[in-house]
């Protein structure tokens, strides 16, 4: 958790099927003076809404599953090279029909 910058429950409609969000934030150097603030560079983790009626058993498989998942994804990237920790990264956990899939979205 000292690596992570940002840590966000989303409001709002819900996001279809996304219930879990991670982004590495990258040390992105710009021109002109706009680049990636130190104090950002890290990760962030987003909380999407659920319906109410789908909270307990979301909560109960992002709990099972996706939380070792996301610890396995942060682990891995603390632990990348120098290549992958100077790119951004996005993560996503989609739960459709109570099946839970994650990849690495562009």
């Amino acid at each position: 958790m000292t690596r992570v910058t940002d840590l966000r429950f989303l409001t709002g409609h819900d996001s279809e099927t996304i219930v879990l969000g991670a982004e590495w934030i990258a040390p992105i150097p710009r021109n002109h003076g706009r680049g990636t603030h130190p104090d950002m560079v890290g990760f962030r983790i987003d909380i999407h809404p659920v319906e109410a009626a789908e909270r307990a058993a979301t909560r109960a498989v992002l709990r099972a599953q996706a939380l070792p998942q996301l610890h396995e994804w942060i682990t891995q990237a603390i632990a990348a090279n120098e290549t992958w920790r100077l790119t951004p990264h996005q993560h996503y956990w989609r739960l459709t029909n109570g099946h839970l899939t994650h990849r690495d979205d562009a």
